[in-house]
This record gives structure tokens, sequence and C-alpha cells, in this order.
């Protein structure tokens, strides 16, 4: 296994592959909790409602839409948004997403 997942270019981003992969609640929730944190959160640290192999599907679905980067510290699988990337391609569509809608 590879200690560093393949990610998408910028240029390989496709919107129909990002917009299907936030489509899932779940997978929301991720982008979303990354949004807030301060820091690259790792797998397990999630708050998720699903179990350990589903979120790695999850986490697979919205890495290969290039919307998160995986890499690792130690054992350690970390996340992180890739907002500046999600900008270049798509501007304003991360801010849209994670930004609180009124009520």
């Amino acid at each position: 296994m590879a200690r560093v997942p393949q990610h998408p270019e910028v240029s390989e981003f496709e919107l129909q592959q990002v917009l299907e992969a936030l489509v899932d609640p779940v997978r929301r929730s991720i982008v979303q909790q990354l949004d807030a944190a301060e820091r690259d959160i790792k797998c397990g640290d999630f708050e998720l409602a699903v179990h350990k192999s589903t979120a790695t599907h999850h986490f697979k679905v919205l890495r290969e839409a290039g919307l998160i980067r995986q890499y690792y510290v130690g054992t350690s699988r970390l996340n992180t948004l890739r907002r500046t990337d999600l900008d270049e391609a798509f501007p304003g569509l991360l801010a849209a997403l994670t930004t609180p809608q009124a009520s």
C-alpha cells in the first residue's frame, strides 16, 4: 500500500464528480468538519455515524473527487480540505457549501 494515496491534480477536477461526492450527508459532514477545524484531522477523529469500513469508502470518494488530501504521520492517516485547489478550480463553490444557511 502506498504511504501517500493518489490525488487528482487540479486540472483533473470534474464538477460533476465533486457534486456527486457531496450528495451524501456523511461526506458533506466530513467536508464541514474539516472546514471548521483549525487542524488536519485523523480518520478516526471524525464524528461519523457509520462503521470504519464505510467511512473509509467515503474518504476515498472525497479524495478521488479532489475535495480532500490524505497523508500519513507515523501510522495515522490525516485529512485536509483542498480549499485552495477547489477555489482555483471552482471559485466560490466551497464557500457556498460550507457557509451555514440562514433560516
